[in-house]
């Protein structure tokens, strides 16, 4: 059994994703981090950067393995089932590089904006400059996936799983703000709606994730 350690937060829907595709044993434990509960010991013996999502398999053949840092999970996940990362050659780093880029690229700058548009005091200065970079990251991410289908080449992976709930947040959230710098990725819209027409994206997407 897997335990998930999670919270309705992009970063929080992409290890339910890859878990409802690869069809493991799992079980949820809800971390709210609107009352502070990813500072409480238990959850820190865990993660202790006190960010969700973080993992405790059961099924190791030993101890259990606790794993946090979502880029880490779906790595791990990936490698322990032999599935949606390849296990070597080009496909495989291209796609650690784009989970890396999502992870150091794409999730904070979206993030940020997020928070700059919702803050009670505006700063003019850091929205203009986290638009332009979710802007432009989302120009490259409309630049790859027209070129190929997924964002590892031919098959879709970890990759596709880690961007594809900031990338819905993005344009669900901050289509307002984003505007019309949306209506210029065409690929981009496309490649949403391939990910999120598979039934373990629609699981995964549909949980409620809060209390």
């Amino acid at each position: 059994m897997i335990t998930l350690y999670t919270w309705d937060t992009p970063n929080g829907r992409k290890v339910p994703i890859l878990l409802e595709e690869l069809g493991l044993a799992w079980q949820l434990n809800l971390v709210d981090i609107g009352h502070d509960e990813q500072f409480a010991p238990e959850f820190l013996a865990v993660s202790p950067n006190n960010k969700i999502p973080a993992i405790v398999d059961e099924d190791t053949g030993g101890a259990p393995q606790a794993v946090f840092e979502s880029g880490a999970i779906l790595s791990y996940l990936a490698e322990k089932t032999g599935r949606f990362l390849a296990s070597s050659g080009p496909a495989r780093w291209q796609a650690l590089e784009w989970l890396h880029w999502q992870v150091g690229g794409l999730a904070p700058m979206v993030g940020q904006l997020g928070w700059f548009v919702r803050a009670q005091e505006k700063s003019e200065l850091a929205i203009r400059r986290y638009t332009d970079e979710v802007d432009r990251l989302l120009g490259v991410l409309e630049r790859r996936v027209a070129e190929v289908p997924w964002l590892a080449g031919d098959a879709y992976g970890i990759a596709d799983i880690a961007a594809y709930p900031w990338t819905e947040a993005a344009l669900t959230h901050l289509g307002r703000q984003l505007g019309d710098r949306l209506d210029s990725k065409p690929a981009l819209h496309a490649w949403l709606e391939r990910v999120g027409a598979r039934p373990a994206v629609q699981r995964a997407m549909g949980l409620k994730l809060s209390k």
